[in-house]
């Protein structure tokens, strides 16, 4: 390079210059200078701190004030800060009072930036799965985000189930899409309270994900039609309970009334009985007329007791009735009002593509089975029904063959089973394998033209491979840091929620675009053999010399570094 103009800097985050020079290249840093914020300027802009936020999230900080207080303070490497087109960066305590004012409306803006970023990336990568004739896999997931028991600090957060465990703190709803480039892109990130259940936001989450895609399958509408005219039997069946049971409260209720007037005029009787006896001083004799008056009242008496109970049975089998009539009421309300909503998805949708969803058994409940599949989705999830794994192992015996599908795990299937609670028929596999000498069953099910019960061992890869976003969870918290949070403000939470799964989408990005733009000089580092993580943990910590000049733009890393003696270097097209 030449020496002409240079201008040498040192940094001690030499990744962090790079990614620099890539935000520039995507248009993040102008787009989240242009944000508007209501917050005043004093030496730093609100705008340049949420950057700094971003690239400290990058570096893998674990706590704001890292940003500081770190062995390298971020926010004195004036390098990384004119990268990022800043003239330096914030204390932490700054960052931290900006983060704490942001609106919902405010963070909701950044994250439409990030968003907009994202776009290119995932519209390329979404066209190469169109272009393959392969169809879109999107993973969904509810990961836990706990903090102390005993804080009292941190706004609507629940007690909840987080790493097996009951613990105070938030759930982050987050969605990716399997990407022939990348493996992985998250979509999206949607904040919940802790004690959020993953059965509740399975709709939510694909809704989310097709909202970010911007594609969506065909809607399964005569499955629904099909699915709201077999109600009506069924309605008509409690109708006819119904009436049936109020004429049996009628009846009851008239041989009440018959059995009251019957023991008010026994009692008369009976009064006038006992008058007649003690005036004349008779004695009551078993067969007298008194003798058989008292039994006769005490007869209607037995007899006025089992009308009341027979009444009260009535009332509580109608009010059992009224509640089954009310809930397929309301069942035939929701499915009606979802079959327009589909008929208005497909008629706004020319070019349905063709998805799978993939969930875990959280998700697995044959309310949100039936729904992706109206849907239009393939789904392939695990049940949540002990009962129902019970019920498969009934069915066999220790005769019956199972397939080996993995080194400890062996499954049997049955086609297109028709299960209690469930509108569709489902592929369900019978799972066993052991930990230790503990031998363990699950269920599977799947729904859609995939033929699995045919080939075990592609289901059962297939399905475990939803593992991808899981590991992208453990990515996440183990590099990330996502489940340390940094900031007491919900808004500010849901950015941090947003900014992990950006950052992980962003480095990756990167990645492809150094390799791709750096020159190949004599000792270049080559960015295609480093992971996310040891990007994040050793190159963005990494001591280097930032050189430029009009031929381009050069990182030397420092002989005390782990890349010692490595380069990277960027044309002058990219300044």
């Amino acid at each position: 390079m030449s020496n002409e103009e240079t201008l040498v800097q040192r940094t001690q985050h030499a990744f962090l210059v790079a990614w620099g020079w890539f935000a520039e290249e995507t248009g993040l840093i102008q787009k989240i200078q242009a944000v508007a914020l209501k917050q005043k300027t004093y030496t730093h802009s609100p705008q340049s701190k949420v950057l700094e936020f971003m690239v400290g999230t990058l570096t893998g900080m674990q706590h704001l004030q890292e940003l500081s207080l770190s062995a390298h303070p971020l926010d004195r490497d004036g390098a990384v800060a004119q990268a990022w087109g800043q003239a330096g960066w914030a204390d932490y305590s700054g960052v931290s009072r900006t983060l704490s004012a942001l609106s919902w409306s405010e963070v909701q803006a950044i994250v439409a930036v990030l968003e907009e970023v994202s776009q290119p990336y995932l519209q390329a990568e979404l066209q190469r799965l169109r272009s393959s004739g392969k169809r879109l896999r999107i993973d969904a997931d509810l990961t836990g985000l706990p903090v102390s028991n005993a804080s009292r600090t941190y706004p609507n957060a629940a007690y909840g189930h987080m790493d097996d465990e009951i613990r105070l703190g938030y759930q982050a709803g987050v969605v990716s899409l399997i990407s022939p480039t990348y493996g992985r892109i998250w979509l999206s990130a949607t904040h919940h309270p802790g004690d959020t259940v993953s059965s509740t936001q399975a709709e939510e989450l694909v809704l989310e994900a097709e909202r970010r895609i911007g594609q969506r399958p065909k809607r399964r509408t005569d499955y629904l039609q099909k699915r709201i005219e077999d109600l009506e039997p069924h309605l008509q069946q409690i109708q006819e309970r119904l009436d049936a049971q109020q004429k049996a409260i009628q009846r009851a209720q008239e041989r009440l009334d018959e059995t009251r007037r019957q023991i008010q005029d026994q009692q008369t009787r009976l009064d006038g009985l006992e008058k007649h006896y003690q005036d004349r001083r008779r004695e009551e004799r078993p067969t007298s007329q008194l003798a058989k008056a008292r039994q006769r009242t005490q007869m209607l008496a037995r007899r006025l007791k089992r009308w009341e109970t027979a009444r009260c049975s009535a009332d509580q089998r109608q009010v059992k009735t009224q509640a089954q009539w009310k809930d397929a009421q309301a069942e035939r309300a929701a499915l009606q009002e979802r079959w327009k909503r589909f008929e208005q998805d497909n008629a706004t949708n020319p070019e349905p593509v063709e998805a799978e969803c993939r969930l875990d058994a959280g998700f697995g409940s044959y309310q949100n089975v039936a729904l992706l599949i109206e849907m239009g989705y393939e789904v392939y999830t695990k049940s949540p029904s002990q009962q129902l794994t019970d019920s498969l192992k009934r069915q066999i015996d220790a005769s019956t063959s199972y397939t080996r599908v993995g080194a400890n795990a062996e499954m049997l299937a049955w086609p297109k089973r028709l299960l209690t609670h469930c509108p569709y028929p489902l592929d369900v596999a019978l799972e066993r394998f052991y930990t230790g000498s503990t031998l363990k069953h699950s269920t599977l099910l799947h729904y859609g033209s995939d033929p699995v019960t045919q080939d075990l061992p592609a289901w059962f890869n297939h399905y475990n491979g939803r593992q991808i976003i899981e590991a992208g969870i453990k990515e996440g918290k183990q590099v990330f840091y996502l489940h340390k949070i940094k900031v007491r403000s919900e808004p500010a939470i849901y950015l941090q929620e947003c900014c992990v799964l950006f950052a992980a989408n962003f480095i990756r990005w990167a990645s492809h675009w150094l390799a791709e733009q750096t020159q190949p000089v004599k000792h270049a580092l080559d960015v295609r053999k480093l992971g996310i993580k040891r990007q994040v943990q050793v190159a963005a910590h990494v001591s280097a010399q930032v050189i430029r000049n009009s031929e381009g733009r050069l990182l030397r890393f420092s002989s005390h570094s782990a890349f010692a003696g490595k380069v990277l270097q960027l044309p002058a097209g990219h300044l």
